[in-house]
């Protein structure tokens, strides 16, 4: 039986304040000290220290949302919880259907103790890129982004998610196949692409190009769009374009540095920038982009970057 509440209605197509968390992965490596062998945080789920410290992670911006009375979105630990990364970690088919299934278990004990009438929270299971979201070296048609990312959806709608987010897209054509995907499954579903320095996406495309592809291919298909694993410096100028796309940008998760991705790849120690300064970026954006009301963070992030956002912006 699904447990989904908000599948029909999502709660933050309304202008509500939803807040989700920041880099999980940077965190729990830089912060946490744990080793996570290609940045696979579902690889957690495999003892219960892991676990424990999956569940405080979350805890920390759901106690945020909670006394902000913001919403919530609970973003599962699964960025990386597809075959091709499963199978460099020794995963079955079968354990990787499992330890996905357990992401969205998880997060629904979450969901019963900080949810009230003033933060409602909404449980996605998150997918990522097939190949490397900096450098993609494996491009994907459509449909075999569908088939591709198919299992993992599955397993999110049966585990009884509310939605689905695709997050550090590279390409369209996966972000349609998963949109795709998806709609199979009766999910709603947020496409969030990342951009580099010139505000265009790995492959070269334009933004505002590559939401309009998507959109035509999948008759407007996902619930909203966001971008993410970028300093808003990358991007803000991109925003200033007066054009339709821009109104289905509902999210921003953006990077706390200034650093390029090839940088960021290269670097060795985390670069946390400036939490203050990121929450006035991040207030000003939320004025210039008509529909923007899901923040939260990427590399570099945690949840002080959250906290300082989420009170730049209800301030605004």
């Amino acid at each position: 039986m699904t447990r989904a509440k908000y599948r029909n209605t999502l709660p933050q197509l309304t202008d509500k304040l939803f807040l989700t968390d920041g880099g999980i992965e940077t965190t729990l490596m830089f912060h946490e000290g744990f080793e996570l062998p290609h940045f696979a945080a579902f690889d957690l789920f495999k003892d219960p220290r892991g676990r424990a410290a999956l569940e405080a992670y979350y805890a920390r911006y759901a106690t945020i949302a909670q006394e902000r009375q913001t919403g919530f979105i609970l973003e599962s630990a699964t960025w990386r919880a597809s075959s091709d990364w499963a199978n460099l970690l020794g995963y079955s088919k079968e354990e990787l259907a499992h330890v996905n299934t357990e992401a969205i278990a998880m997060l629904f004990g979450l969901r019963e103790k900080y949810e009230t009438p003033t933060t409602p929270c909404v449980i996605s299971g998150c997918i990522g890129p097939r190949s490397d979201g900096y450098n993609p070296t494996i491009i994907m048609s459509e449909d075999d982004a569908q088939t591709y990312h198919r299992d993992a959806i599955a397993a999110y709608a049966s585990a009884g998610a509310d939605m689905v987010t695709a997050i550090t897209m590279t390409y369209a054509e996966e972000a349609i196949g998963v949109t795709r995907a998806a709609q199979a499954e009766g999910m709603p579903v947020a496409i969030s692409f990342t951009v580099e320095t010139d505000g265009r996406l790995p492959s070269g495309q334009m933004l505002g190009d590559a939401i309009r592809t998507v959109d035509k291919a999948t008759d407007n298909g996902p619930a909203y769009f966001m971008l993410n694993c970028a300093h808003p410096n990358h991007f803000v100028s991109t925003l200033a374009e007066d054009d339709d796309w821009l109104k289905r940008i509902h999210g921003i998760r953006a990077n706390a540095s200034t650093m390029s991705h090839e940088e960021l790849d290269n670097a060795e120690e985390l670069d946390e920038g400036d939490p203050q300064a990121l929450a006035k970026q991040y207030r000003f954006l939320r004025r210039a982009v008509p529909n923007l009301n899901v923040i939260g963070g990427c590399c570099g992030t945690d949840h002080r970057h959250i906290e300082a956002a989420a009170v730049a912006c209800l301030a605004a």
